[in-house]
């Protein structure tokens, strides 16, 4: 009765071991996504004001709209670009935050 009380309590430590690790990945993971939004924040921040003041510094309506229409194209192309690479950090954590209930699974299985 005693090792099987001690195989119980062997398999709660591992399950709550992987359980701290898994949420340890999980966080670098999260860190590392909202670092990411923030940079890519701020560039866009900062490509909207150069163009607020180019447009406040054009000449013509045809030159406006060429303006706004370069910004447009290029603020859509990066953020279709930033979307995608988030996406594929968030597959990462995922796949990394698995890894160590995995291990745990097939320890417990072996």
């Amino acid at each position: 009765m005693l090792k099987g009380f001690e195989e119980f309590q062997k398999v709660g430590k591992d399950g709550f071991d992987a359980y701290v690790r898994s949420f340890g990945e999980m966080n670098k993971g999260f860190q590392a996504i909202a670092a990411e939004m923030t940079d890519y924040s701020k560039k866009a921040f900062e490509d909207s004001t150069r163009v607020f003041e180019q447009l406040v510094g054009c000449k013509s309506v045809e030159q406006a709209v060429e303006i706004q229409s370069q910004y447009a194209k290029k603020a859509y192309d990066t953020y279709m670009a930033e979307m995608s690479k988030i996406g594929e950090m968030y597959v990462g954590l995922a796949k990394d935050a698995y890894k160590p209930v995995e291990a745990a699974m097939a320890k417990k299985a072996a």
